[in-house]
């Protein structure tokens, strides 16, 4: 039992920083050994599928007993030239399942990408038709704002122009006393 702090803190250097520096020195050399990128592929494909699981149980799983102090071991395991870790782990147990589930995990995966394409038009759609409502509401508001201005200029200029007119105010009400007669 080292601690928790401790042994997150060695499982990030031992369990993630050393394979990537490692990792980064294999990809790097000028001609790499295809074996090494295999080992370090390998490591990493192995590491990602732990991560997921560990997710997925994490309810289940850290509760064990020296649990962290035993994945810190695994780690090491899996990058020890030594033990050959990953190359045991990956042909033994990880390769053989995949390859018998590979067919349903591609016919799983393309479903799941037609299906996020389809949310994702959806959701899309609904972004687009909110924008566009929005939009207008701020035209009409504006409009709406605008509209009382120039009400009044016209008035104004309506009743400055009968005003300043005479014969206009004349004809309007002979126009409207036309009206009224007819009508009676």
């Amino acid at each position: 039992m080292i601690g928790s702090f401790l042994t997150r803190g060695l499982i990030m250097a031992f369990g993630y920083a050393y394979p990537a520096y490692e990792c980064f020195k294999t990809v790097e050399q000028n001609k790499p050994e295809i074996q090494q990128l295999q080992f370090w592929c390998q490591y990493w494909i192995l590491v990602a599928a732990l991560t997921i699981f560990e997710r997925v149980g994490d309810a289940l799983v850290p509760w064990l007993p020296m649990y962290s102090e035993a994945k810190l071991a695994f780690f090491i395991y899996l990058w020890l030239p030594k033990t050959k870790g990953t190359t045991y782990v990956y042909d033994a147990f990880f390769k053989p399942y995949v390859s018998k589930h590979e067919n349903e995990i591609d016919r799983n995966l393309i479903e799941l990408k037609t299906r996020a394409g389809d949310m994702a038009m959806t959701y899309l759609q609904k972004v687009i038709y909110y924008g566009q409502t929005r939009f207008y509401e701020i035209l009409q508001y504006v409009s709406e704002q605008s509209s009382p201005k120039l009400l009044s200029k016209e008035n104004k200029l309506t009743t400055t122009t009968e005003l300043d007119d005479p014969n206009l105010t004349v004809k309007q009400n002979k126009t409207s006393n036309e009206i009224e007669s007819s009508t009676k």
